[in-house]
């Protein structure tokens, strides 16, 4: 064989190199190595020398139990923290919380049949594993999967605990945990209780993990040998003020995600652990109507390396409102103190602090914590016993105990933490409660993904949102209900469009960002891939049902037809079922659709659904089955069908009216016409894009 001179080296070395790449995605460098590791939640998995041997892990640590999540939201890594936190204080435990991505299991086989692992797994859309499950869930459920140290039955040494995070309006309802377990148990694992499952789209998660968790505690002390003690408080954080720090010194963090937007020297890749302060180049008002808002906005990206596709999410990392904060401040007498510097450290060296320090307690709990979110029962359990008087710490005590009692007092209210205290303590401050029960106890503050509806193709350096301001009167609560990010988007677009004091509905927000690194209207972003994505062949007739702000997507995709048609490409037919209450009031886009019309021609059409117009409501669903024969034909053509928005009710019935079409159409059974909608799910040919 002839020696390879140096170009063949070089040659080899950059294919082998691009191969690495494609087969990791990017995974073994495309990660934001944070310098400020020591007590900012690790952001890019597994840190520099660590092991990701579990059996070494727990081993070094001197741990019986460890809990894995696999999290999307922050919701499954909550869960995760409660049971860890339970495990310990009730039963003695030694637990450790774990990020699936940041471990191999290939050693599960090696784990002392005295030791118990947990799975904690939510759901992710079309029944997917979140993204920091994706390898274990490929791993464990491989036909060939092949362990360390080829024992029959593979993991007869192993007991396991499993939860699932998912929601009944989604066709794969809990999928993830299901096809866990049914793998776990085909390689000869134990489960110890039942496998849990809590359902988001019925509002019952919560009380559904409650309910199995009781019983799964008392099957895991018989199989263990474990005695419950009295739960006494343990914190896993220890909070330092810093008497020598100011919220004006350079190392103080105000806000700003890591040590790189510390020092003004932020540089991607931008991701869930690294967001890009982005420009908004333009936001408006879509609805005509007093009472209700909803919002145009273009992100402006040309600065960054991000880039997006047709059919992606941005998600928006938001703050708390003001008054939101000062309420949480003042309920436990933190007012005069909220800009006092801390630090914040693990107690237990298998924790991590969910956000860098030193800090203020203003900026972790308007940065940081989901202040806004309802609370939980057993929150309120827990905090009884730090009760300001013997009459609170009753009535904390009840509520953390009935169920009915919570759901009719605290529940269906939505009250966040700091107004259950205000109201429980009759105006009384709360100064007995450790303050690192609340970075354990609220969950982080998560960024809010929105479909983009713009095209990649027409515009491939800015993204467009569409979003409507969240306002929800409730029953017996005298404010409405308002979400954080939208809320606070709102105001975004009012300072842009000429208010110098932006206050929508009352509510303030620190839209400068720390530092005023966010002035001149920017907002914090990143990007994630989806899988909601037009035909690549474009001469493909495609059918769009986007409702309200369910028209995000289907704009994007509307408008890269457009382009497509423009660029002198052969555009396919293009449906769009468009719904909204009234065209004088949330007709979104209406002057686009006339634009397309113009170079589409005959093979874009808005077909619209005006609820509150006629005598009787109509919804896009009914449209859909007045144009039942078209429908069929192009479907027959193979045409893509899209669906974006309510997943309760709209997504619901307009799966079941396609079944309704085919089968009359094509003069076959409902069952046989619900099998060719599934086959149609399974092959791409009809996608979702929904929420709850």
């Amino acid at each position: 064989m002839a020696e390879l001179d140096t170009l063949d080296l070089v040659v080899l070395a950059a294919i082998l190199l691009g191969t690495v790449a494609y087969f990791t995605k990017g995974k073994l460098w495309g990660v934001t190595k944070d310098p400020y590791a020591s007590s900012l939640a690790n952001a890019s998995g597994a840190k520099a020398g660590k092991t990701r041997n579990i059996v070494e892990k727990m081993e070094e640590q001197g741990k019986n139990c460890i809990i894995f999540y696999g999290s999307q939201t922050g919701t499954a890594e909550d869960y995760a923290s409660r049971l860890a936190k339970e495990g310990k204080s009730r039963f003695g435990l030694e637990t450790m919380v774990a990020d699936l991505e940041e471990y191999d299991f290939d050693n599960l086989d090696t784990i002392p049949d005295d030791k118990v692992v947990f799975f904690v797994l939510a759901t992710y859309g079309e029944g997917e594993p979140t993204d920091n499950a994706v390898d274990f869930y490929e791993f464990i459920t491989n036909e060939d999967v092949n362990f360390t140290e080829g024992n029959e039955p593979a993991l007869g040494n192993l007991s396991y605990v499993t939860f699932g995070l998912g929601n009944n309006t989604y066709e794969h309802y809990n999928s993830m945990v299901r096809n866990v377990d049914k793998a776990l148990q085909k390689l000869g694992a134990h489960r110890i209780g039942d496998a849990g499952e809590g359902d988001d789209g019925a509002g019952t998660m919560e009380e559904d993990f409650l309910a199995w968790k009781e019983p799964m505690w008392k099957a895991l002390a018989e199989k263990m040998g474990l005695e419950e003690r009295e739960a006494v408080y343990e914190p896993v954080f220890s909070i330092v003020e810093r008497e020598s720090l100011t919220k004006e010194s350079p190392e103080v963090y105000l806000g700003e995600p890591n040590k790189m937007h510390l020092d003004g020297t932020a540089k991607g890749p931008f991701n869930a652990h690294n967001p890009y302060i982005a420009p908004i180049a333009q936001s408006y008002e879509l609805f005509s109507v007093k009472d209700r808002n909803c919002l145009h906005m273009d992100i402006d990206i040309s600065a960054s390396n991000l880039n997006y596709q047709t059919g992606d999410h941005i998600a928006v990392w938001p703050t708390n409102p003001g008054e939101e904060v000062d309420r949480f401040m003042n309920v436990l007498g933190l007012s005069e103190k909220r800009h006092t510097v801390v630090s914040v450290k693990a107690v237990e060296p298998t924790a991590k602090v969910p956000f860098p320090t030193p800090t203020t307690y203003d900026t972790i709990v308007r940065y940081h914590m989901e202040i806004c979110a309802p609370v939980s029962r057993q929150f309120l359990a827990q905090l009884a016993a730090f009760a300001p008087d013997a009459e609170a710490k009753a009535e904390m005590t009840k509520l953390g105990a009935e169920k009915d009692y919570f759901q009719e007092k605290i529940s269906v209210h939505h009250l966040n933490i700091a107004r259950v205290l205000d109201i429980v303590g009759k105006g009384q401050k709360w100064t007995n409660i450790p303050f690192s029960a609340f970075i354990e106890g609220v969950t982080k503050l998560q960024p809010r993904y929105y479909s983009i509806s713009s095209s990649s193709l027409e515009q491939p350096k800015k993204i467009s949102i569409t979003a409507v301001v969240e306002s929800t009167q409730l029953p017996g609560r005298d404010d409405p209900f308002r979400g954080v990010a939208t809320n606070y988007l709102l105001a975004l677009k009012q300072k842009q469009n000429g208010d110098p004091e932006p206050c929508p509905f009352g509510l303030s927000y620190e839209i400068t960002g720390p530092r005023n690194k966010y002035d001149g209207i920017h907002v914090p972003v990143h990007v994630r891939h989806s899988n909601f994505k037009l035909p690549s062949d474009p001469s493909k007739p495609i059918i769009c049902i986007g409702p309200g702000t369910g028209v995000a997507p289907m704009r994007g995709f509307i408008r890269e037809r457009v382009q497509q048609a423009k660029n002198g490409e052969k555009v396919g037919k293009t449906l769009l079922f468009f719904g909204c209450r009234k065209s004088t009031e949330d007709f979104m886009y209406k002057n686009e659709w006339e634009e397309a019309k113009e170079i589409l021609g005959d093979n874009f059409e808005l077909i619209t659904a005006f609820s509150r117009e006629g005598p009787k409501k109509v919804y896009v669903q009914h449209r859909l089955k007045e144009r039942a024969e078209e429908i069929n034909q192009l479907l027959e053509q193979k045409a893509y069908f899209y669906v974006c928005g309510d997943a309760a009710n709209m997504a619901r019935e307009v799966n079941t009216v396609l079944g309704q079409i085919i089968s009359e159409q094509r003069g076959v059974p409902e069952a046989k016409a619900e099998e060719i909608v599934k086959n149609m799910r399974s092959s791409n040919q009809y996608q979702e894009d929904v929420w709850s």
